[in-house]
């Protein structure tokens, strides 16, 4: 393991771990990355004993002007920072809880009692450090063995593991979703049985874990089995609501859970973007309660599009998910999903492709990206008349916009000069001026042209003034 280890940081904390007569040892995440081949610049450093004092003599030793110390008394921890690298320094403890917290009451502890606290065998890896075991791996749960075969497993009692800290249950489907790993059956059957201690959890915690199984290659595995478990209903209601397929007089609709997975991972391929891959999962989200059955036609969700951007504001505050420009963006792709699919299916019109340019604004490629993600058809005549005629929507788009300059519109004539022009207060009869120029602009009906303007509300005025 010593190769792994070139770093001048671990020389350094080796000599003081050995002048302060301590064991120290590397552990956790930059361990298990190692056999993941994945770079970790935050290190986490457990000592049997003087934890603090190690991190302030690898600080002296470093030089103050090139690290910066933070110490936490309280916890036992301090934290050394360089300019490429953050170092977590920690006594060994063992832990108990209290049932109605995640909080443990500490104890100091050895390094064994320090691995059987960690929450899976991969993170639970150690390596030596101090001069006489410099690189020794140790690994008493087999680890090693576990990232081998792909699978995620306590080191102890799955039930207790999941039950003294349950966001232990978020963070198993969170890597099980990043790597692709499985979990382990019993540790699986223990989450299900586990699951309603997810309640003692802070929402921003969940949030947290939820948006990293979110921003994974493929997150409908995280989904699927956030739904298996039962966690999902828990934590995120209306996404459970979208479950299942409902049949009268032999018409079936599709289940929109396993659609909006589906959209989900079509849009991870195409964006690493957290608030597109949102929209897409918020998307159909009011499905259910529009559903209504037709004779004449079927299944039907009208205006679940308008319901659904409704309910955005209220699912992020439930989330904890930020009430900002960001909610706002979701929210207005949500409302707007349809109206490119609409256009794919119809002739294209420049009225109908200015209006979605208009509405969208700056998100217009987003928009589209959400839509094509969305056509999820096994029919693959389907699927290549659609993607075709999206790409002629697309096009048009790009030759409206170059033309009329429609995305982020700002008309040619303000509010203000209107009721110069025409000697008006601030009235009604302003906003039907405004509103007449705007439409006459999408629908072409004069040019994005402040003398064609002019020209238009004078006329227009005649009518309304």
């Amino acid at each position: 393991m010593e190769k792994h280890l070139t770093h001048p940081i671990f020389k350094v904390i080796a000599e003081c771990a050995d002048r302060l007569n301590v064991e120290a040892y590397v552990i956790g995440g930059f361990v298990r990355d190692i056999f993941l081949g994945r770079p970790s610049k935050d290190i986490d450093v457990v000592t049997v004993g003087k934890g603090i004092e190690l991190a302030e003599l690898v600080y002296k030793t470093i030089g103050e002007d090139k690290a910066h110390l933070a110490v936490f008394k309280n916890f036992g921890t301090a934290q050394v920072k360089t300019d490429d690298l953050e170092i977590e320094f920690v006594g060994a403890r063992k832990e108990s809880y209290d049932r109605n917290s995640r909080k443990p009451i500490v104890e100091n502890g050895t390094l064994k009692d320090d691995q059987n606290r960690r929450d899976f065998t991969m993170n639970a890896l150690a390596i030596g450090l101090n001069k006489a075991g410099f690189g020794k791996l140790l690994d008493p749960f087999g680890g090693l063995k576990d990232m081998e075969n792909r699978t995620i497993r306590t080191p102890l009692d799955p039930e207790i593991t999941y039950s003294d800290d349950p966001l232990r249950m978020m963070r198993a489907i969170r890597f099980a979703t990043q790597l692709h790993f499985t979990i382990e059956a019993e540790s699986l059957e223990a989450i299900s049985k586990t699951k309603s201690r997810i309640s003692i959890i802070s929402k921003e915690r969940i949030a947290d874990e939820l948006n990293k199984i979110i921003l994974s290659p493929v997150p409908s595995i995280g989904f699927r089995l956030l739904s298996d478990t039962g966690l999902l209903q828990l934590i995120f209601p209306e996404m459970m609501k979208l479950h299942g397929v409902e049949t009268v007089n032999g018409k079936s609709h599709k289940d929109n859970f396993y659609h909006t997975l589906e959209v989900l991972d079509n849009v991870a391929r195409k964006s690493n973007d957290l608030w597109l891959r949102w929209a897409a999962i918020l998307h159909d989200i009011a499905k259910p309660p529009t559903k209504r059955f037709e004779p004449e036609h079927g299944w039907t969700f009208h205006g679940h599009e308008v319901k659904g951007a409704k309910m955005v504001p209220k699912i992020f505050e439930n989330l904890r998910l930020p009430l900002n420009d960001r909610m706002k963006y979701v929210q207005k792709l949500v409302l707007l999903h349809l109206r490119p699919i609409v256009l794919a299916k119809t002739e294209i019109t420049d009225s109908a492709v200015r209006r979605v340019l208009f509405e969208a604004g700056d998100d217009i490629d987003d928009l589209m990206t959400l839509c094509e993600a969305d056509i999820t058809t096994k029919n693959p005549n389907k699927v290549k008349r659609y993607l075709h005629n999206f790409g002629l929507v697309r096009e048009k788009l790009i030759e409206l916009e170059e033309k009329d300059k429609i995305r982020n519109w700002q008309p040619p004539v303000s509010g203000e000069e209107i009721m110069s022009i025409f000697q008006l207060p601030p009235c009604k009869r302003v906003g039907d001026l405004k509103n007449a120029l705007k439409d006459a602009i999408l629908d072409g009906i004069i040019p994005n042209e402040r003398e064609a303007a002019l020209e238009f509300l004078h006329e227009k005025a005649k009518e309304i003034v």
